[in-house]
């Protein structure tokens, strides 16, 4: 009976193993110092076109995968650090990196394909190499930390997908083995439950945060190559964040203003795009992306993402959405909005803003250009107008009505 149970145990471990891709370990050196490493397993599942259909090529990244040591390296003040993995017949898979000084995040996912490869892509109409590029890679840790996230966490690039799990990584690192320390992915801290609790066990309920009251209004400004002011802001902005609280052992929202006084800005400005990064005291960072259209002349905030690493997270938050249309206005003018707004960006994270003005192109002896008010300022201020019709609209009807009440008792008295 023994025999038995320990060999369904073996059956049952083994079928865990080889339902899950096998994990790899990839490791960039200089010379003999590590400065990337990474433990995790990856599948790929990517489309391509038949002679007659449209098939999925679905498959893992062996073990037998290497680091590409003239792709890869541990990056320089002019190139980021870049981890490539090659395999196959003309098969890879990179990850660039940046950082900020307190955080590092993967920049770039790459995933090259060789389509001539018939145990991957039989039937294939193409024998090209197809390399595609995702940008919004939500991958990110503290410095001097190990990225764990063990649930698999799929990402889009292009139009295939790749999905990691079993993941441990860590890019400029200060010594050759991954650090003890984690920053642990928002799918893992989701799916950690909070111990039971006994019916003799009391406890003291965390007293409710007290709001921070309205936010203090600063200026904002991002130069170009030249030294120019190309983006102007000014605005009062606050964070609506909900996260796990390691204090309180649950979720909690939590507002948190962003302080003038206390924020450095960075960004950049394109000739489509411009964006405004917020840094608070290196454990929050909020980017804002502004993208214009040159066939309407229109522009409006694209982008919203926030980074914050506060100390009653259990791990780094990230937040990011690409696809907004908010502070909408007209090329060479700014856009203004003195009412409170909220802007939605994912079910955990809006950002509230108050007595904005903006203008991220075209700017002009670094002064806002006309302003364009937003709705809510148009209704605003119409409100008190209507009113003021309205009651002078009754004053005149009761003016006639005594007027007329007046006239009939006079037109009485003639009579008697």
């Amino acid at each position: 009976m023994k025999l038995f149970h320990a060999l369904a145990v073996l059956i049952i471990a083994w079928c865990a193993v080889i339902g899950r891709s096998q994990a790899v370990t990839l490791e960039v050196r200089a010379g003999d110092s590590t400065c990337i490493k990474a433990e995790l397993s990856a599948s790929f599942s990517i489309p391509y076109n038949t002679s007659s259909s449209t098939r999925t090529a679905q498959f893992s990244l062996p073990d037998s995968a290497t680091v590409d040591t003239g792709s890869s390296s541990c990056g320089t003040d002019s190139s980021s650090p870049w981890l490539v993995a090659v395999f196959g017949p003309g098969h890879a898979l990179g990850l660039s990196f940046s950082t900020n000084g307190s955080l590092y995040n993967v920049a770039n996912l790459t995933l090259q394909y060789n389509l001539s490869d018939t145990s991957v892509f039989p039937g294939a109409d193409s024998s090209d190499v197809v390399t595609v590029v995702s940008s919004s890679v939500g991958i990110w840790a503290t410095v001097n930390t190990t990225y764990r996230c063990e649930s698999p966490t799929t990402f889009r690039v292009g139009g295939s997908t790749v999905t990691f799990s079993g993941t441990r990584l860590e890019a400029y690192m200060p010594q050759n083995e991954l650090s003890p320390t984690e920053s642990v992915c928002m799918a893992d801290q989701a799916s950690t439950t909070a111990p039971p609790t006994t019916a003799s066990t009391t406890t003291t309920p965390a007293p409710a945060p007290t709001p921070p009251g309205t936010p203090e209004r600063g200026t904002y400004s991002v130069n170009n190559r030249n030294g120019t002011v190309c983006l102007l802001a000014r605005m009062a902005l606050q964070l609506n964040v909900s996260y796990f609280s390691l204090s309180q052992n649950k979720t909690v929202q939590e507002l948190v203003n962003l302080s003038p006084n206390e924020t450095s800005v960075s960004g950049s400005c394109e000739a489509s795009s411009a964006s405004l990064v917020l840094t608070q005291e290196q454990i929050t960072t909020l980017n804002l992306t502004f993208t214009l259209n040159s066939t309407s002349n229109k522009y409006r905030l694209s982008a919203i993402t926030l980074r914050a690493n506060w100390s009653d997270m259990r791990g780094p938050f990230l937040a990011s959405n690409t696809s907004l249309d908010y502070l909408r206005s007209t090329l060479g003018r700014s856009y203004m909005c003195n009412a409170e707004q909220t802007l939605a960006v994912v079910p955990t994270f809006s950002l509230n803003t108050f007595r904005v003005q903006v203008q991220p192109f075209e700017v002009t002896t670094n002064q806002f250009a006309t302003a364009e008010e937003c709705q809510i300022d148009q209704t605003q201020m119409l409100i008190p107008i209507i009113v003021g019709a309205a009651l002078a609209g009754l004053v005149l009807i009761v003016l006639i009505a005594y007027l007329i009440g007046r006239k009939r008792s006079h037109a009485g008295y003639q009579t008697i």
